[in-house]
């Protein structure tokens, strides 16, 4: 049998809140512990299989957390999820500041954890993965988390110049200044850092390091690239050990040792584009 990948934008009405819906299959997994990144979105998991074992990082803190269906707010370091050799499940990626009115709880609430969905005050938090299973296809499943989501967004109301920090940040990929940004909306850094970190989870500064981030991970995925040093310029960092001194912080590992273990089909023989 063969691997599967399937994406799909979510209902229109859910685009603010959901960026998309991913779904995976995959037979025979060799890597034991696969490593899950920082990104800028708050992440869904649902295991459609054997539970999601988060063994360490954001949420593993007082033991390993067993589970089918896992929410996992913005964090800045590495979650180790051990792997099964057969996995199928969903992979949802959240807008931190629609978090509020998808998961009734805000983002600070989920800020450097995960915990279970059947926690959270929505009703399909416990049922979800059962339902899901029981479906013939993705196109199903993709239906079905449409029907569920859009039923349990709760009207709030958002900061519309946080809004509209956000929206910058990620247009430039992290590149906006956070003086700049507070300079545009007419408030002070400390205000604007202080309102922002409330409503995302993490202040500007990190969540532009978030972003960068995760720009350097799609960039290395791509595949195309000469070197690092050119993923790193990419990226927006000062430079190639600007970008490993990041991954280190951020993934617990170098560049290079994170495509070995994630990304093996890209390393290449001859040159040595890899050298961190």
């Amino acid at each position: 049998m063969s691997d599967q990948w399937a994406t799909r934008l979510p209902h229109p009405a859910l685009r603010q809140l959901v960026r998309r819906y991913i779904g995976y299959t995959q037979h025979g997994v060799t890597l034991a512990v696969h490593r899950g990144l920082p990104s800028r979105s708050v992440t869904l998991v649902i295991s459609l299989a054997e539970p999601v074992r988060v063994v360490a990082g954001p949420g593993a803190e007082h033991g390993p957390l067993h589970r089918h269906c896992v929410v996992g707010g913005l964090h800045l370091g590495p979650v180790l999820i051990e792997q099964d050799a057969y996995q199928q499940g969903l992979h949802l990626e959240l807008n931190p500041l629609g978090v509020r009115a998808l998961l009734g709880v805000p983002a600070t609430e989920l800020a450097s954890t995960t915990v279970d969905a059947g926690e959270l005050p929505v009703r399909w938090g416990r049922d979800l993965p059962a339902r899901l299973r029981e479906l013939p296809d993705w196109a199903a499943r993709f239906d079905l988390l449409d029907r569920e989501l859009a039923a349990a967004v709760a009207p709030v109301t958002l900061v519309s110049e946080i809004q509209w920090a956000w929206r910058s940040m990620v247009a430039g990929h992290g590149g906006v200044g956070v003086t700049e940004l507070a300079e545009e909306i007419g408030w002070s850094r400390r205000h604007f850092s202080e309102r922002f970190a409330r409503e995302v989870g993490v202040p500007p500064k990190q969540a532009a390091r978030l972003m960068r981030f995760e720009r350097s991970g799609d960039l290395l995925r791509a595949g195309g690239w000469r070197s690092l040093a050119d993923v790193a310029a990419l990226a927006g960092y000062y430079d190639q050990a600007h970008m490993t001194n990041e991954w280190r912080s951020l993934a617990g590992c170098p560049p290079s040792r994170w495509i070995a273990e994630e990304l093996p089909f890209l390393q290449a023989g001859g040159t040595d584009p890899l050298a961190d």
